[in-house]
């Protein structure tokens, strides 16, 4: 599995030095995500494969993954755009439906789609069994963790369970949206696990010393943040009092958050 990357040339204060999206030559050439639509990035990819994609599988609807799908769609119009199904957010884009588990040929073997929800609903990675080698959009990313947006379709527990998921794959290598190849995946799943428990452990702190509302957990758990990353963090927080509340461990009494006894 030797995909030729293609940057989708978006950096931004959410994306980092920008989105990576990945080519797969063959018969059907494959691209994995669809960038935003930028020219450097339709060029790049008119470069790998002048006919261009045959074939466009989208990891989920965040829009530095799928909003180029239309502009790929009006250069190359034969191209099929599939993805996951996320009702009211794939906007008018003509999908064509994935699901878990389904096989997808490609000129180095075949992919399968696994349906690893939590950063969204509808994310899925792809998997070459061949070469251990795993797809992991925002699944995986060195060097920092993964967002989890609870009220926006983000879910900590289901982010959770895809990455024990993924670990029973025992993946070799992984290629993610963001940042560099993942050479250790295992590892850096190991430490998301982690990293995880240590903070679920500070808000449950948090809240059995009577900090009651979202806003005032984060302050104690995100000491001298940023304004500008507040935002994230809350959300951070939000999504760990909600996996909680599924667990019935805390629960919600009006604005405010409680340990559940």
């Amino acid at each position: 599995m030797k995909p030729i990357l293609l940057h989708a040339g978006n950096p931004g204060p959410y994306t980092g030095d920008g989105n990576w999206t990945y080519l797969i030559p063959g018969d059907r050439p494959l691209l994995i995500d669809a960038g935003v639509g930028h020219d450097v990035h339709l060029d790049a990819i008119g470069a790998a494969v002048p006919a261009g994609p045959a074939d466009v599988i989208v990891t989920h609807a965040h829009s530095d993954h799928a909003a180029g799908a239309p502009a790929i769609r009006a250069r190359w119009p034969s191209a099929t755009l599939s993805k996951v199904p996320w009702p009211g957010r794939d906007g008018e884009v003509a999908w064509q439906p994935l699901a878990d588990n389904e096989p997808v040929p490609t000129g180095a073997g075949p992919l399968v789609i696994l349906h690893t929800p939590g950063h969204s609903p509808d994310h899925i990675a792809l998997w070459h069994e061949d070469t251990a080698t795993v797809f992991v959009g925002d699944l995986l990313q060195l060097g920092t963790t993964v967002f989890i947006p609870a009220s926006s379709g983000g879910s900590l527990a289901g982010y959770l369970a895809s990455l024990e998921r993924l670990r029973q794959l025992s993946p070799a290598r992984a290629w993610p949206a963001h940042g560099p190849v993942i050479e250790e995946p295992l590892a850096l799943i190991e430490h998301y696990l982690d990293h995880r428990r240590q903070r679920e452990e500070q808000v449950l702190a948090a809240l059995a010393d009577r900090l009651a509302t979202v806003a005032a957990i984060t302050d104690r758990i995100y000491r001298n943040l940023a304004p500008a990353l507040q935002p994230m963090a809350r959300e951070s927080v939000l999504a760990h009092l909600v996996k909680l509340e599924g667990e019935e461990r805390a629960r919600r009494e009006g604005p405010s958050w409680v340990v559940t006894p």
